[in-house]
Parts: C-alpha cells; structure tokens; sequence
C-alpha cells in the first residue's frame, strides 16, 4: 500500500522538518565551515529526494486524462519503460549551439562532429489529443556542416536483468520532422569488451511507428551482459526540425516452440 503523505503524524513530521531546514538555511551564512560541509551533504541527499519526488509528480500530473495516458505494455512484454525526458521535465530544459556529448537530462546524450554548431534542443509539453506522453524533445537543426547527428538514451539495469538471445526488444516512436529525412535506430548491447549492434531504419510513412530489435541474430554472451543504449541517428538533418513526441522500449521473449 502507497503511504499517505496527508496522515496527521506525516504532516507532524514535515512541519518539524521544514521548521528545522528553515532555522539551517538562516543559520548556514554564519556557520563555521567543519559544521557546514556535513549540512550540506545532508541537503544534497535530500534533494535528490526531493528532485525524485518533483520530476515523478509533474510528468503524472501532467498526463491527458483517460485510459491511454499511461505507459503501453505490449502483450507478453516482461520489461517497458519510457526515458525520464518524456515523462517529466528536466533541468535545463534546453540549450543552444548544442556541443557534441551534452547531455540532455541523466539518461540521454547529443552526439555529432560539426565543427560550428547550429542546432538547439528544447524539452516541449505535449499539449495534442493523440499525445500519450507528457513531454516531447525537440531538436532544431540549422546549417549543418558535420556527418552524423544522434540523440543517445541509455536504458536502466532492468532492460538489460535476465536479457536473453530469444528476447525481441521492441521500440515505438512519435515524430513529427518538418521535411522528410532518414532516421535509423541503432540498439548497442555491451557484453564483456564486446558490443553487439543491431540497426533498423524508421517507417516514416506515419507519426507513429515501430521496429523491432530480434537478438537472436546475435553473438550474445548472455552472461557477461553489462549494459544497453538506443541510438537515434539522423541523417542530413539540415534546415529541419524534428520532434520528438515519444519513445518507449519494451521486451518480450519469443514463444519457446
């Protein structure tokens, strides 16, 4: 069962903690520095609590009503999950003349060789009828003097516990691009020093669309599995903007036969 957050001892006992975090921060310009370096570790702790607690709070709250806000599970899927920058917002929510390697909330990544960056990234609110997630990505990409542009997204330990060669990792996209252009999903699965790579171009005929990663065509060390990530890589994304409305990851594994 949930806890309540409204019980009258929980109100009790945020009253007593908020009273007390409001005597340290009128207190900390004053404090001698061996007593203010384990308060702010204390703080520090608290706000990623805290964060936890915002960044959960908002991407639900911020859900459309009805029974398609939430998370599609497809059918025999022991594992789906949605990145954390459509779920809720991030801090920063944007930045322009992106470098190459910035990231873009914790679990996600910009990648590409431009010598003079012209491309910005924002997180946006997905207001549309049809939207099931919350926020959306967007990536507005003027001239474009480099070869490669990719948004990489690391997926959590869970995706990777129990990951066998008959699982078939699935992936579903909304996007909406002003100009057509090619976009591939590359998935990367590092087992020991190896990483096994498998690549499918997206059907852009619609806004919504979906691949399937088959690891059976794989060298797959099942034992020595450490990690997965998703890339997804554009291709001539000059003079364009691509919105990224969601993406979700599931698992499932192949009916034994």
């Amino acid at each position: 069962m949930a806890p309540r957050p409204d019980a009258l001892i929980d109100r009790f006992l945020f009253r007593h903690a908020l009273s007390a975090w409001g005597r340290a921060a009128d207190a900390a310009g004053r404090m001698d520095p061996a007593d203010l370096r384990p308060l702010r570790m204390r703080a520090v702790r608290l706000r990623r609590q805290l964060d936890r607690v915002l960044h959960a709070a908002d991407g639900r709250l911020g859900l459309p009503l009805g029974p398609g806000s939430a998370l599609r599970r497809p059918l025999g899927a022991d594992w789906a999950w949605r990145p954390e920058l459509f779920r809720g917002p991030i801090t920063p929510a944007g930045a322009a003349a992106v470098e190459s390697k910035t990231p873009i909330g914790t679990e996600a990544r910009v990648f590409h060789d431009c010598l003079r960056s012209e491309l910005t990234v924002r997180q946006v609110r997905n207001t549309q009828a049809q939207d099931i997630a919350p926020h959306g990505l967007r990536l507005d990409v003027f001239r474009f003097d480099g070869n490669f542009l990719s948004l990489a997204i690391d997926l959590p330990a869970e995706a990777v516990a129990g990951l066998r060669r008959r699982h078939l990792v699935r992936l579903e996209t909304t996007i909406e691009t002003e100009k057509p252009l090619e976009i591939f999903a590359r998935l990367n699965v590092q087992h020991g020093p190896n990483v096994e790579q498998l690549v499918r171009e997206l059907p852009l005929e619609t806004r919504d669309m979906a691949v399937e990663f088959d690891l059976a065509y794989t060298g797959l060390n099942e034992k020595r599995v450490e990690k997965m990530w998703l890339d997804l890589i554009f291709e001539g994304p000059q003079m364009n903007q691509i919105t990224l409305r969601d993406v979700t990851l599931s698992r499932r594994p192949r009916a034994e036969l």
